[in-house]
């Protein structure tokens, strides 16, 4: 009776013990479910674009872990699944335009820009069928692009320019990919794509370039992303992730031919077709993305841009109201890195 009475008892404290913990509030969890703890790993997203390339070349030479911060580094082949992946709150950090970070700031992300990776300085380009040798000669004609992207904005940039609007054209939205291959298919009249699908769109024979982000320097900032959630908790990661990209940029001096290598690869291009991306890519070093940071008269000025931007989108309909962008910016992790340097 004794031993039955004592199996009963403890039967019932296990019990109890379960419906405590059952009911206890779970520990502070960080972004997409990590714990909270400083050995958390960043989910962490890029896509096909030479500017930011250059994070494969981090994971591979083992630089995230160089600057003690896991990452999951994930690619995305189309660029805007990488977008609705952040912005869903599947990634921590993302590799996107200033354009697409003002969008989901307008959408209601809470984010932050904390590292500008490069400007495009021509590799997003407005291609144009043969017969069609100036902007104006748009007019009427049917253009695929990915709407309410950088080459939307690009496009409608030149548009401006020579006199026309979005209503003097027929915009076929597709994905970046589709659009070139839609151009090349003689689908569509003209298209808007960045690197390396411009490679695949003047394949088409008679096509040429009608403009590129190099007549319109700044338009294109592209950056690294962040959640302010992540700033608040691990600001320590946030640091290592900015100090791991001008890491891997030093990588890169040193190891150019294995580092270009890598970059083609990725890209899907060989190493002599990436070459021709160079000059189109304007990579920011410190002392860019210093300058960048600080309030300006032109689109070279990220606070410029951003007010720029944030118009164009609102009067194009992509966003339903202009995004608060009074502390979207946040270089304090850039001026830590070059305050390191200077010790």
């Amino acid at each position: 009776m004794k031993i039955n009475k004592l199996i009963s008892l403890l039967t019932l404290f296990v019990f109890s013990l379960a419906i405590a913990a059952s009911c206890t509030p779970s520990s502070p969890t960080a972004i997409s479910g990590n714990s909270a703890s400083e050995n958390a790993t960043i989910q962490m997203g890029f896509s096909v674009w030479p500017g930011w390339l250059p994070w494969q070349v981090a994971q591979e030479q083992n630089l995230f872990e160089e600057n003690n911060v896991k990452v999951d580094l994930k690619w995305f082949d189309g660029y805007l699944d990488s977008i609705n992946a952040f912005t869903a709150g599947q990634l921590d950090a993302n590799s996107q335009t200033l354009n697409d970070a003002l969008t989901a700031a307008a959408a209601g992300v809470d984010l932050a820009v904390v590292l500008v990776n490069d400007n495009s300085t021509g590799n997003d380009k407005i291609i144009a069928r043969d017969g069609i040798n100036s902007v104006s000669d748009l007019k009427g004609k049917t253009i695929a692009v990915e709407e309410g992207t950088v080459d939307h904005f690009l496009l409608l940039l030149g548009m401006k320019e020579a006199g026309l609007s979005a209503k003097d054209v027929n915009i076929q939205p597709l994905e970046t990919g589709a659009a070139a291959a839609a151009f090349v298919a003689g689908q569509v009249d003209a298209v808007g794509v960045f690197a390396p699908f411009t490679t695949q769109a003047l394949q088409r024979p008679g096509s040429k370039e009608l403009f590129s982000s190099k007549d319109f320097p700044g338009a294109i900032p592209d950056l690294l992303v962040v959640k302010r959630q992540l700033i608040e908790e691990r600001p320590q990661d946030v640091q290592a992730l900015v100090n791991t990209w001008f890491d891997t940029l030093n990588y890169l001096e040193k190891n150019n031919q294995k580092g270009r290598e890598t970059l083609a690869k990725q890209a899907g291009v060989s190493v002599e077709e990436y070459k021709n991306y160079d000059a189109g890519t304007t990579i920011f070093r410190i002392e860019d993305n210093l300058k960048a940071f600080e309030p300006g008269n032109d689109m070279k000025s990220l606070p410029y841009a951003a007010k720029e931007i944030s118009e164009f989108l609102l009067e194009a309909g992509l966003v339903r109201e202009a995004p608060d962008i009074s502390n979207i910016f946040d270089d304090q992790f850039v001026k830590a890195y070059a305050e390191k340097g200077k010790t």
